[in-house]
């Protein structure tokens, strides 16, 4: 198989070739991400199967919570105003985090550890925030703003607006990449170490026990619940509330 730059591997490349897109190809970020989009929305229809006004269910309760924490956090962050966010914003954690929790299955590769995903997200974000500023200071404003402190400084002011998107997805993409490429030189470390201790015993029995990566087994769990479970929901934690933030600033007071 072949590897992209980002280093998705690439499972099916179709014959037809699109119009200044070249060959359209499936890569393994691409099925995951279609698969963790199937498991929310099992999850969503599970969760609001059977809803009932009275003697609810603990799956009902448990929906419920969950709407009640994307309703606090959209509308404490932004206010009463931006209530129409709540969607966007729950749909963008709960993608992130079993983006990223989805490594866990040892199978799996996490779509987030792929650029390309993290700069998909932040290009939508960064089209809403662009949107709010227009809306809050009117077109005219929002290009008079680059301009601003002295018309020298356009240029970096453009470079500065531009760096959003970019530092949002790099910032996501680079910790959770890293957690991945630290536990995999946990884990090849640790299995080289059970094979070179190993198989100083003496005979047929260190040769087999030397294939067994004992040292293996232990460590990389506990790493893993920094690097994969604290790590992963503390990402998508921050980038949904970048997104928040960046996007209430600009309204201002409007």
């Amino acid at each position: 198989m072949n590897v992209s730059i980002t280093g998705a591997k690439i499972l099916y490349t179709f014959p037809i070739k699109v119009p200044l897109l070249g060959r359209f190809t499936i890569t393994e970020t691409l099925l995951v991400s279609w698969l963790v989009m199937l498991l929310i929305t099992g999850l969503c229809i599970w969760l609001t199967h059977d809803l009932k006004v009275e003697n609810i269910s603990k799956r009902q309760a448990f929906a419920e919570m969950l709407v009640e924490m994307a309703d606090k956090f959209v509308i404490g962050n932004m206010g009463e105003r931006f209530r129409y966010m709540i969607p966007f914003i729950a749909a963008l954690f709960s993608t992130s985090v079993i983006s990223n929790l989805i490594s866990l299955t040892g199978v799996l590769r996490s779509p987030t550890a792929d650029l390309s995903t993290e700069a998909g997200w932040a290009l939508v974000v960064f089209v809403m925030i662009t949107k709010q500023k227009i809306k809050t200071n009117g077109f005219g404003g929002y290009c008079k703003s680059f301009t601003t402190p002295i018309v020298v400084m356009t240029p970096f002011n453009i470079l500065s607006e531009l760096a959003t998107p970019v530092s949002m997805a790099c910032r996501h993409f680079g910790n959770i990449l890293s957690g991945l490429v630290i536990n995999t030189l946990i884990y090849e470390a640790l299995a080289l170490a059970s094979a070179a201790i190993l198989g100083l015993l003496p005979g047929l029995v260190g040769q087999i026990a030397s294939n067994i990566p004992i040292l293996s087994v232990g460590l990389p769990a506990i790493t893993s619940v920094y690097f994969d479970w604290f790590s992963g929901c503390m990402q998508a934690f921050i980038f949904c509330m970048l997104t928040v933030m960046y996007i209430a600033l600009e309204a201002g007071d409007e």
